[in-house]
């Protein structure tokens, strides 16, 4: 070991102690200067703000939002509580939001501290938060969530601004979904007196039919002669009957993504053909546009794939035993394993277009696509067999995103309401457009979910006689985008227009 990769191993040391101990949030105090110099050189850490830095990877090319959006949560609070101490807290909508699972970045994050100085404080990608010189809520009112001091349920729908309803209408009647009973939130109404607000989430609650919780409230407050005047802050209903055991927030939150969005989609995407599909002739068509969507599909993940290597796995002439160069990479692995996965597909749409419920047949056949996937990988000893046993057992994050997909407990809540919506679904572009888009935003899988996704968008295609889509490489940044619209903002249109146009290619 040559003297400078020995200095280096020395640093990399220091940083992984900060690491086992939990620090995401480095301050240059816990690094001494020329150990963090040397990290910030080779691009193991990135500065934050003067005197704040965060582990990063130096392989991550200049603009990566990758390292910082997944730390963005820990660095605010170990942040925040060193600036402040105890005295500080999120406000009441973003703390509804992390209530519900909702771990989004934020453009800028709103805090209230009796010690803020109410001006923003810039951090990395146009991120930023703004401290509000204010009264801390009464202690009752906060909690601990992750690191974070945030708001109370309860407390946070009393406080959250009326307009919140409207502009932010998921979030809100996911929240509300999560009270079981009046008890809490009554509490909060009667300790500050809030008949205004009382009527605001009395009216709230019926909308979403808890009709028992908003009958509750008025009792409660009426029993304190608060005169109470009853208003529906948000601006529709929403055409879903929950159960009144149904407060998870994963569930509920996909529910009413997916009702708000699919009018979106109806009213952007073509309808669906009336004519009878010739089997045989589909199932030409989808086999002729192997080539091109293996390699543009492979290709929109990061790997190097050639069409001649496709057709090498293609006519079974490639074995990883007699490449050396195939071993050594990813790219021929996955190049099979799309070829394996593509062949389970291919048997799926089958079934949809002899009349098979298309949210039935994903159900039954998706872990057979992603063990396909990744089964040359397996055999090659790239990855282990355990690594495919279902559903991912720890946090992803997609690159250069803001979304945080859901954590591992709640996509096993959030798996079976997609395919539920799916088979209920009765109009097959709602179920191609969120049928990838939903699946993406829980992000089941440690990889290979948008490869998935895509798969679940054609058999989706098939199940409305659209023809099998290719997503190019050349357009995907565009693609990323679109996702991440409807992923950060909940705006579906420009994921479905890009479809549309894709499908206007096809002659659609």
């Amino acid at each position: 070991m040559n003297d400078i990769s020995r200095k280096l191993a020395d640093s990399l040391e220091q940083l992984q102690q900060l690491q086992v101990s939990g620090v995401v949030a480095i301050q240059s105090k816990q690094l001494s200067r020329v150990h963090r110099e040397r990290l910030l050189k080779h691009g193991f850490i990135r500065e934050v703000i003067r005197g704040w830095y965060i582990p990063a990877m130096p392989d991550e090319k200049s603009g990566d939002s990758t390292s910082w959006y997944t730390s963005f949560w820990d660095f605010c609070g170990a942040y925040l509580s060193e600036r402040f101490d105890k005295s500080w807290c999120l406000s009441p909508e973003q703390s509804l939001s992390l209530h519900i699972g909702d771990r989004t970045v934020p453009q800028q994050l709103l805090v209230r501290s009796p010690k803020g100085n109410n001006k923003p404080t810039a951090f990395l990608h146009n991120t930023s938060i703004f401290d509000v010189r204010l009264n801390m809520p009464a202690a009752e009112h906060i909690e601990y969530l992750e690191g974070l001091n945030v708001y109370s349920l309860a407390a946070a729908l009393v406080y959250s601004s009326a307009n919140q309803f409207q502009n932010a209408s998921i979030q809100m009647r996911t929240a509300l979904l999560m009270v079981t009973d009046a008890s809490d939130v009554l509490s909060v109404l009667l300790a500050g007196n809030h008949s205004v607000i009382a009527g605001r989430l009395v009216g709230a609650f019926r909308n979403i039919g808890r009709d028992l919780i908003a009958d509750n409230i008025l009792k409660g407050m009426q029993a304190a002669d608060l005169k109470v005047q009853e208003e529906d802050p948000f601006a529709e209903k929403v055409q879903i009957s929950f159960g009144r055991r149904d407060i998870s927030p994963h569930v509920n939150r996909i529910r009413l993504m997916w009702a708000q969005m699919r009018e979106d989609v109806i009213s952007h995407f073509p309808l669906a053909s009336n004519q009878t599909v010739d089997i045989e002739t589909y199932m030409a068509e989808v086999e002729d546009k192997y080539v091109t969507d293996a390699y543009h599909s492979l290709s929109i993940e990061g790997y190097r794939v050639t069409r001649e290597l496709i057709e090498l796995v293609r006519s079974g002439n490639w074995q990883a035993e007699g490449s050396e160069e195939s071993r050594k990479h990813l790219d021929a692995m996955a190049a099979r394993g799309y070829w394996d996965a593509f062949q389970k597909v291919k048997k799926a749409v089958l079934a949809v277009l002899e009349g098979n419920n298309p949210g039935d047949v994903l159900e039954q056949t998706h872990s057979d696509w992603y063990l396909a996937l990744f089964g040359p990988s397996v055999a090659a000893g790239i990855i282990k067999q355990s690594d495919l046993a279902g559903y991912r057992s720890g946090p992803v994050y997609i690159r250069q995103s803001m979304h945080t997909p859901p954590r591992r407990d709640a996509v096993r809540d959030m798996m079976p309401t997609l395919f539920d919506l799916l088979a209920e679904e009765k109009n097959a572009a709602v179920r191609v457009v969120l049928g990838h888009f939903i699946f993406v935003y829980i992000h089941p899988y440690f990889d290979g979910n948008g490869r998935m996704g895509r798969f679940i968008m054609n058999l989706m295609m098939a199940s409305g006689g659209y023809p099998w889509t290719v997503v190019p490489v050349e357009r995907r940044d565009e693609y990323m985008q679109a996702l991440e619209a409807a992923s950060v903002r909940q705006d579906i249109v420009p994921f479905t227009t890009f479809l549309v146009s894709l499908l206007k290619k096809n002659g659609c």
